[in-house]
């Protein structure tokens, strides 16, 4: 028998039999962990089982390849935002890619700390603005750790490490206006917020967005998970239309 206790971030839950679920929990100790929840379809479980929610649970399992039990207990809701369309749409994404994308049993703390950051930032924001951007910090992080980062040390072409403002779709590289000699419309822009930090406006932050969908796209999706790429264009329609 081996056990885990540890904190974690449920990023997705799934329905199993007729009381239970499946649920995918991001630790810090050891990465994405799948667990079956006895009676988690239940009204006193179905609040606790919230992608965002911040739980103590404990794993069991014979064998390590074998689906974990879990049992568990609330630390933190996130529960009141979703009544609010722009913060839940976040959490569902922020939470989904998290899901979705990472190996089990591979700890990443990076991550660990970058997607407790994103769904503290959607809690106490304001607005969302002042989310939107460590949203897409994340997903830039998530590429990186997963072994498809951006890099935007120099230019591609020039070696400049200054006026960097576009990137090679098919690469990753970034590249200065002199480095593009006339091919910007084969380029996508490089918003400022993600090599000098700081905030950004809402045309650089959809840039930004549309940046990392890119990459997203094309390393760690395929045409079978649109159902996941859903949530990442309910979120964008939803940012558009209030800034619009």
């Amino acid at each position: 028998m081996t056990s885990l206790a540890a904190t974690a971030i449920i990023c997705a839950v799934r329905p199993h039999g007729e009381h239970g679920a499946i649920v995918r929990a991001l630790t810090e100790e050891a990465g994405l962990m799948a667990g079956y929840v006895q009676g988690g379809r239940s009204s006193r479980l179905r609040p606790v089982l919230i992608p965002g929610n911040v739980v103590r649970g404990l794993f069991r399992a014979r064998t390590a390849e074998q689906l974990a039990s879990l049992s568990l207990e609330l630390e933190r809701s996130r529960g009141p935002l979703l009544a609010e369309p722009l913060p839940a749409a976040a959490i569902d994404w922020a939470c989904a890619l998290t899901a979705a994308t990472l190996p089990e049993h591979q700890p990443y703390p990076s991550l660990w700390s970058g997607l407790g950051a994103v769904l503290d930032a959607v809690e106490a924001a304001p607005a969302a603005r002042g989310w939107a951007v460590a949203l897409v910090r994340y997903e830039q992080l998530l590429l990186a750790e997963l072994g498809f980062g951006l890099d935007l040390a120099e230019c591609a072409v020039t070696g400049a490490r200054e006026g960097l403002v576009w990137i090679s779709p098919r690469t990753g590289r970034a590249v200065t206006e002199e480095g593009a000699g006339g091919r910007q419309e084969r380029l996508l822009p490089l918003p400022a917020f993600l090599t000098q930090g700081g905030e950004a406006g809402w045309p650089e932050i959809l840039a930004g967005f549309s940046l990392t969908g890119h990459f997203l796209l094309q390393n760690l999706f395929d045409p079978r998970r649109q159902d996941v790429l859903a949530a990442r264009e309910r979120l964008i329609e939803r940012l558009k239309r209030a800034v619009a």
